[in-house]
């Protein structure tokens, strides 16, 4: 019998998330058997994924005493499940444990040409939901041709780090913005055009400056003040993916606009939300494209890693804060 420890929303957030809103728990795990309840495999988590979105969706989907929602890279550890074999990795939706039981349903399994020299982390990250994010939000969403002016905020994260070098892949233009200096150098590093501290800085005044002419497509993981502003600058039939909206996550009180009539009639533009999800039956073709790309160089990453399943909530409250430079893992 395995012990599994596990992270439990022990209180919906109020405004920002506090270490207190969590509890750590052991759960006694029962033994596999040939049939039953409790057949299938065995997993121990290796990497746990932290993510923004969990934020906005615990209060949607969890209820206090739930197993905090996330995603996991584990190795299985024992089998009765003929498609999953002892010491193969898989990713999972299994929340904040470090084991689990699973009937292999909701398992995805890492690439069989995942090279030795990356770590299984990057599934994910670059690899993984994030990366397709960007895939897919920028392909499907954005719609980007070669020629034009890429926008995105939140940059230096998980999934705008991605958009820009997809971006600049697909023969764009790319600018991006982020919260300190060393993110802003980050995004020069890997092949931003131009990057701004937008902390620092009149944001009208950086976005007119870094492309004069507009934007042709905008790929916004903030929402809030910073879309009210870059919504006037967006070319005529621009495009806008919504993907995320950072700036509205820990607000208990919710903020005013913006109104975007004006802009979006007369410069006939298209704001589209999006889940990576609803692109679930094309997983194969991101994961394997980005997995090319990274091999090939033309996609970089960095990951903001810290030790300890102890240190989930920390992990996820500090990236919250900002304090992460490209995605955020814990190491189990």
């Amino acid at each position: 019998m395995v012990t599994a420890k596990v992270w439990v929303l022990k209180k919906h957030f109020e405004g920002f998330p506090k270490t207190s809103d969590f509890d750590l728990k052991k759960i006694e795990l029962p033994n596999l058997k040939d049939g039953g309840d409790v057949s299938g495999t065995l997993l121990k988590f290796t990497v746990n994924h932290v993510c923004l979105c969990y934020r906005p969706y615990s209060r949607r989907d969890m209820k206090e005493g739930d197993i905090m929602i996330g995603t996991q890279v584990a190795r299985i550890v024992e089998s009765k499940n003929c498609a999953f074999t002892v010491g193969a990795f898989v990713v999972a939706n299994s929340g904040w444990r470090t084991h689990f039981i699973s009937d292999g349903k909701d398992l995805q399994l890492l690439p069989s040409s995942w090279p030795e020299s990356l770590p299984r982390s990057l599934a994910l990250g670059t690899v993984g939901m994030p990366g397709l994010t960007a895939y897919f939000g920028l392909l499907e969403v954005c719609k980007i041709k070669p020629g034009e002016t890429v926008l995105v905020n939140a940059a230096a994260g998980a999934v705008g780090s991605v958009v820009g070098q997809l971006a600049k892949i697909g023969g764009c233009k790319v600018v991006g913005c982020a919260g300190s200096d060393d993110k802003v150098a980050y995004l020069k590093k890997i092949g931003f055009d131009e990057a701004f501290n937008y902390k620092i800085v009149s944001l009208d005044e950086a976005l007119r400056k870094a492309s004069p002419d507009g934007y042709d497509c905008f790929f916004d993981n903030v929402g809030g003040e910073f879309t009210s502003i870059a919504i006037n600058q967006m070319k005529k039939y621009g495009r806008i993916a919504i993907c995320g909206a950072i700036s509205l996550y820990n607000d208990s009180v919710a903020q005013k606009g913006p109104y975007m009539q004006f802009p979006m009639i007369f410069k006939e533009l298209r704001m589209e939300g999006f889940i990576v999800s609803r692109w679930n039956n094309r997983r194969e073709e991101g994961v394997k494209a980005l997995l090319k790309w990274v091999m090939e160089g033309k996609v970089k990453y960095r990951e903001h890693i810290t030790e300890g399943f102890e240190n989930m909530p920390m992990a996820f409250i500090g990236m919250l804060k900002g304090e992460n430079l490209g995605k955020a893992v814990v190491k189990v």
